[in-house]
Parts: C-alpha cells; structure tokens; sequence
C-alpha cells in the first residue's frame, strides 16, 4: 500500500471526497500525518472510525527506523543511519548553526551518478525515495534529536532531479501550511547537473535553493571526475542555469570539492572565475572529505583561502564550507557502506 503521507493536500481532498466526506476533513487529516506526525490512523481523534478504518485499508503510515545515530563532540552534528519499510539504508545529517538547525537528506538508496570522489555512489543506487521517505528523514531528525529543522538541504545519498516528480511532492508538503510549513527559501537542492531536468525545475518558477554540482572548470577536468560530464558540457550546463535564474531570479549556488593537486591551483582558480565572473551566484568552497577509495586529499586551509582570494577577485561572492561531522563519518554514503 502507499503511504497516505506521499499525497499532497490537494489530492487528499480528491481521496475524502470519494468516501463522501467534505473537504476540510481532508485538511484534518492533512495536520494529523504532518503537523502531529502520528504513525496510526487510530490517532486522528477528530475522524470518524469509518474514515478512519477506510483509510488504513487504502494507505498505510511507514516510519523509518532509526539504526544508529553518531554525534559529534566537536560541533554538535548528529548522523543519521536509517532503515526503509523495505530494508534498504539511508543516511541523514542534522547541524547545528548559531542561529538555526539545518538537515541534509538523502534522496535516494545509493547514487548510481558515479562521481569519483563521493563514497555514495560506490555501491550504486538501491531505489529512489518516495516524498513521505523524505519528509520522514526530517521528521524522525526533529524526533530524536527535539530540535526545530529550520532548513533542508536534499544534499544526501542520491541525485533528486532523477526522481523530479516525487521531489515536487516533497517540497509542496513540506511547505503546506497545514504541515511543517517550511519556506520555500529555505530549501536547496542539489544536482549533479542533468540539464533537461534543470529546466524542468526551472518551468515550475519554485522560491528553492539550486545548488549545482560543478567541481571542475573545464570539461576536460570534470569527466574525469563526474559521468554525467560526458553527456552534458559545461557550455550546456551554464545555458540551464542561466535559464534557471531568468525563470525564477533565484540565485545559483556553485559546489567546488576542492581536491589537493586535482582542482585547487591557481590555473583552476582562473579558469573557475572567468567561467562564473558574470552570472549571479554564490561558490561554495568543500575541501573534500577524504574516502579511501577515491584516493583524493583536501588541500590544506591555507591553499583554500588562497583558492577562496582569486575567486573574489573576479567579483564573486565565495565561502569555504565549514567542516561539520568529520569525526562521525560526515561524508555522504560513509556511515551507509558500512553496515554493507
């Protein structure tokens, strides 16, 4: 059966009025599984026990069970190793800011998008997550840890445009007012860079965060590193993003791995300026967490601010990512393969 937290508002009101109930029951129902979170049907006090029963015989409540949680003594950072209604594993991370609490959730069992340096993809990909999956990796997070989730990012295990359709869902639910209510502004999603799939996005004009994958100024460099580099160039890459911003005026974010000899000399910071020189955007700076198999180190810090300098001469607006997690496996698909 489907998880009856899969559906959006609208469509429960269609699945009310075919039991013959009025539409602000389905508004009810709609608060029960987002905004109390219950995980039995019985719970909804305000339905009535027919709608109820029919209900649990047309849609079922499946909640992710909590494997392990590892928690940082340097940061406050938790990881989250959950378990799927049918076994498969995922990984969450919650962190902490100043002033508010981000999650970072994954989007699918496993990535099947290969890119060298990321341990999420060494096992290639189980499944893609359902909506109700995804906002339950947020639920459970505020669940345990009994802490307000104050912004995603769907930066986990998994490319989220390949699973374009369940992600609208995710985010339509997540920002209902009879839910979490979550701003829009207040989610990013992250992407490889499937082209036809940016301006699929795009075409929905959402107030989201998209922050692509890039890695690499030339493309020469970024197949080396990333598959999806093969199929679509950077020239092709940079025309989507640029319709993404005309479509929507929401500024990109850049995600540059900064790779030691690979990626952080002075040529790349060249050749990564003059790429994004005249776009509005924001390059975010992750010295790379280190994964055995990919064979790549972080530049030390120093390197980095260096690398950070050159870009900001070129007029954009750069940060070095704070390393969050480092000594709880903060690496997507880390904590994951071991339990493989």
């Amino acid at each position: 059966m489907d998880d009856i937290r899969s559906y959006t508002a609208d469509e429960l009101k269609k699945i009310l009025a075919e039991y013959g109930e009025k539409p602000f029951h389905a508004g009810q129902v709609f608060s029960w599984l987002h905004d109390k979170r219950v995980s039995d049907f019985d719970e909804m006090s305000n339905i009535s026990k027919s709608v109820r029963q029919r209900l649990a015989e047309d849609f079922g409540i499946y909640r992710l069970k909590t494997v392990e949680v590892l928690s940082s003594k340097k940061d406050g950072t938790k990881k989250f190793l959950y378990e799927l209604s049918d076994g498969n594993l995922i990984e969450s991370v919650f962190m902490k800011y100043r002033e508010w609490n981000s999650a970072c959730i994954s989007s699918q069992a496993g990535c099947d998008m290969g890119c060298a340096f990321c341990a999420s993809g060494l096992s290639g990909c189980a499944r893609s997550l359902r909506a109700s999956e995804m906002l339950d990796e947020i639920y459970t997070m505020e669940e345990e840890t009994k802490e307000t989730v104050n912004s995603v990012v769907v930066m986990g295990s998994g490319e989220p445009l390949l699973l374009l359709d369940e992600l609208l869902r995710f985010i339509e639910i997540l920002s209902c007012k009879g839910g979490k209510n979550l701003s829009q502004r207040s989610v990013t999603v992250s992407t490889c860079g499937i082209v036809p799939k940016i301006k699929e996005l795009a075409d929905r004009e959402l107030a989201i965060n998209l922050a692509i994958s890039l890695h690499a100024a030339t493309d020469e460099k970024r197949r080396q590193i990333m598959p999806i580099a093969k199929r679509y160039s950077i020239g092709e890459l940079m025309e989507a993003c640029s319709y993404y911003f005309e479509k929507t005026g929401r500024r990109l974010t850049f995600e540059y791995a900064l790779m030691e000899g690979f990626n952080d000399s002075d040529e790349d910071a060249k050749d990564l300026g003059s790429l994004l020189a005249k776009k509005n955007c924001h390059v975010n700076l992750i010295p790379v967490n280190p994964v055995k198999e990919a064979g790549f180190a972080r530049p030390n810090s120093e390197k980095a601010r260096r690398f950070k300098v050159r870009l900001e001469n070129f007029g954009i607006n750069v940060t070095i990512r704070r390393e969050l997690g480092s000594d709880i496996d903060g690496a997507c698909g880390q904590l994951r393969r071991k339990y493989r």
